[in-house]
């Protein structure tokens, strides 16, 4: 009775661990994912959220993974800017392999910032599917995204230039299909500038690097912004217009053959009436680009892109009534003026790329490029002014003022780049080589004269002097050669990624005789033990070669303030290192992504400067060293769901030595012109409650003044600060008409919107004026920026 019970007693275990095995029982589950190209993903996340195991794909696009078997078992397939795909398993047993193939995600309506594959490099990308429902006062959609990210800032929102992490507007390289484009060189005032070289219209990608970039960007010290245009896959179009301009968009393909056309016309004259100075604004900007792609075979691809560009600024001046101080000492500055303003900036651009593909993981590209720009800056305007407190009723100033200019310049600038790209199992290798020619010529007169009380400043009493007086006819014809070889060496150790990139860069210019060679490193490591988080390190020694701007010497002789290029002069340079972390993470169901990047730059063979609105006036000659150092950090994700917003915050302190031929002066570090502490920017977007058809746009900054002084004094004399730039602008777009999709080329949807521009109507200040009384006593008189404006935009969709 007793065996028969122990018998009994091990039949019943044997049953339960047999019960058990079953239940327990795994399978393998392993495969690939590519994108709709069949390239790999690497990083995607493979997931099986019932049994809570997670997964991400190797550098080959790879994945494999333990679960659990049973009667069926959904599998999730996910990486941010692809759609998401599911695959459910029926009772899988043994090895069960899955290749996956996720499309990028073109549903997207907003501006999206997202990271196809993990930013692994100091480039991020910023995918953008459609602009045009964000408010805007420049037209610019591209550069004021660019704008708004941690380390960037703009203290003018009629301009397009933006400094990053305390360099100047010239230290930022922008790159249109592999090759380097140009600025206007005249451009004292966001007025003047018009439309940018960017066609948002036509953009595919954007790569922005705010420091620690590749060798394959140019010798500038602060960013890099690489713009990718597209080619159309079908027959689309696009047409905008609204009380700040308009644009329209065409794109065709064929088998063999895209093109894409764009137009845009831009006037803020209904902008410009918001400013304090009254008068007659008459701003035209016009702008055509064409992209055209032939591939006659998989061997060859032909590349043609052309740009003309046309600016007028015309300005006549009426009056102007300020009011600045305190709230207990409130000034009043009246002028009456005459005169006008006429500007011409002409622009040509054009480029041609013939690519010979040697299979699929190489192809070498021979590009041309030339750019030219014809400009002409010519004003007569007089100004009578009275200065008076409002309190007391004293007049404190009272006098006269004239300025003019006859300002010419033309440029040329022709490029031959041949390039190799070579992929290979762990290494992505790009090298180039290029050849530039540039010829410019400039012939500028500029004076101005000051009467104050009837005397004109400055006051000696022996003869009439003029305050300024500028006069220069130079030319230049050089030549530079550049280069350029790099690696991405990307490699896996257990469940950690490693990304290494290091390459180096070479320049050569014929007008200094100065060679320059620039290492960057950079590494990213993503442990095994936390597949969210990514660590990025970067360094690198990087210049600033000296372009036009940077060579004109000034020198003042019998009150006369003549213009010398200096063939001495040497590249600027930035030894940068930055330490950086990227972490993803879900709150309430939805995505996040934070980012923060501390960075340190020794700055050693400076070029003191001035700015002055949007001006930059160099003095010539490598006269100071200096340093950066800040903190930027930026939280993107839904914070509504099925949208994308952001908010970044920046901290930063950069200053110069003055040389110590200036230590009569008692002054020794000063702060360079865009040394801003801190700034604040919000991107936020919602739905109206209920509808998908109603959306808002949000938009705030709130950043730190920038040192100013009086004119003609030197940065020496940057010893006050502006105030805090502050401003909201908000938009709200209607889909007032939808139409599904169609093989036929129709009318799919059509946006209403209505944009608060500067919300609050805050007085931000963009200069200052500088009243002299006889005894030399000076005020600083606010030049304000736009006001408070409603602009409404009408856009089709074809």
């Amino acid at each position: 009775m007793n065996i028969f019970k122990h018998r009994h007693t091990l039949l019943l275990l044997t049953l339960l661990m047999a019960c058990m095995t079953m239940g327990a029982q795994t399978f393998t589950l392993k495969g690939m994912v590519t994108d709709d190209e069949g390239n790999a993903l690497e990083l995607a996340t493979v997931a099986c959220v019932a049994q809570g195991k997670v997964t991400m794909t190797n550098l080959k696009g790879e994945y494999s993974m333990t679960l659990q078997t049973a009667d069926s078992v959904v599998i999730r397939y996910t990486m941010v800017g692809y759609r998401a795909r599911s695959r459910t398993l029926y009772k899988p047993q043994g090895t069960q392999t899955l290749r996956i193939l996720l499309r990028a995600d073109q549903e997207l309506d907003e501006v999206v910032v997202t990271e196809r594959r993990r930013q692994t490099s100091q480039t991020e990308q910023l995918d953008l599917k459609d602009i045009k429902a964000v408010p805007s006062a420049s037209g610019n959609a591209i550069e004021e995204l660019i704008q708004q990210q941690a380390g960037v800032s703009t203290h003018n929102e009629l301009s397009s230039q933006y400094n990053v992490r305390g360099g100047s507007f010239d230290e930022n390289s922008v790159y249109i299909n592999n090759v380097e484009v140009y600025r206007p060189l005249l451009i004292r005032s966001g007025q003047q500038e018009g439309l940018s070289v960017i066609n948002p219209d036509m953009v595919e990608r954007v790569g922005f690097s705010s420091g620690g970039f590749e060798a394959k960007y140019g010798d500038k010290m602060s960013s890099a912004l690489d713009i990718t245009y597209k080619r159309p896959k079908k027959l689309e179009a696009t047409a905008m217009a609204s009380l700040l301009g308009a644009s329209a968009y065409v794109g065709t393909s064929s088998k063999k053959f895209s093109m894409s056309h764009g137009l845009r016309y831009k006037t803020n004259r209904y902008l410009l009436g918001s400013l304090e100075t009254t008068g007659e604004y008459k701003p035209n900007f016009l702008d055509y680009q064409t992209f055209i792609t032939i591939e006659p075979n998989r061997r060859w691809t032909l590349e043609l892109l052309g740009n003309i560009s046309e600016n007028h600024y015309n300005f006549r001046p009426k009056d102007r009534e300020t009011s600045f101080g305190t709230m207990e000492d409130v000034k009043s500055f009246r002028v009456y003026f005459d005169g006008q303003e006429k500007d011409i900036f002409r622009t040509l651009f054009g480029t041609a790329a013939i690519t010979r593909h040697l299979g699929d993981s190489t192809h070498v590209k021979l590009l041309w490029s030339a750019f030219h720009t014809k400009e002409q800056e010519a004003y007569d305007i007089q100004g009578q002014y009275w200065l008076d407190d409002t309190q007391s009723a004293e007049q404190l100033g009272v006098g006269t003022y004239m300025e003019h200019a006859r300002n010419y310049l033309t440029a040329n600038v022709q490029s031959l780049k041949l390039m190799l790209n070579r992929r290979l199992r762990r290494h992505d290798i790009e090298a180039a080589l290029t050849m530039k020619w540039e010829d410019i010529k400039e012939q500028s007169r500029e004076y101005e004269m000051r009467d104050s009380s009837g005397y004109s400043v400055p006051h000696t009493g022996q003869r009439l002097d003029l305050i300024y007086t500028l006069a220069s006819n130079q030319k230049m014809s050089s030549r530079r050669i550049e280069g350029y070889v790099q690696d991405a060496f990307r490699w896996q150790s257990g469940e950690s990624f490693f990304t290494l990139n290091y390459g180096v860069r070479f320049a050569n210019w014929s007008y200094n005789r100065e060679t320059i060679v620039s290492p960057r490193l950079s590494l990213a490591y993503v442990p095994g033990s936390n597949q969210d988080l990514t660590y990025r390190l970067a360094t690198g020694l990087y210049y600033q070669a000296p372009f036009f701007k940077e060579l004109r010497d000034t020198t003042t002789r019998a009150g006369i303030t003549v213009v010398t290029l200096n063939r001495s002069i040497k590249s600027q340079q930035s030894l940068q290192v930055i330490a950086a972390m990227d972490y993803r993470f879900r709150m309430g169901q939805r995505p996040y992504k934070f980012t923060a990047e501390a960075y340190y730059k020794a700055l050693s063979n400076l070029v003191p400067y001035n700015i002055q609105n949007v001006k930059v006036t160099y003095y010539g000659e490598n006269l100071t060293s200096g340093y950066a150092v800040g903190l930027d950090m930026k939280l993107y994700g839904e914070f509504v769901p099925g949208t994308d917003s952001w908010v970044s915050f920046s901290l930063m302190r950069t200053q110069q030595k003055l040389p110590s031929s200036w230590e009569g002066l008692g002054v020794g570090w000063v702060p360079l012109p865009t040394d801003q502490r801190y700034a604040l920017n919000l991107h936020f977007t919602d739905y109206f409650p209920g509808t998908e058809r109603w959306k808002m746009t949000l938009r705030l900054a709130y950043a730190d003044g920038l040192p100013f002084g009086a004119p003609h004094r030197g940065i020496e004399a940057q010893s006050f600060r502006a105030p805090a730039y502050k401003r909201a602008d908000i938009g709200m777009s209607y889909l007032a008409y939808s139409a599904p999709d169609s093989p036929r080329f129709t009318l799919r949807k059509i946006w209403l919107g209505l944009d608060c521009l500067n919300l609050f109507g805050i007085s931000n200040v963009n200069s200052y004026y500088w009243v002299t009384d006889v005894t030399n006593r000076q005020w600083a008189v606010p030049n304000y920026l736009t006001g408070r404006q409603i602009n409404f935009r009408l856009i089709g969709e074809f």
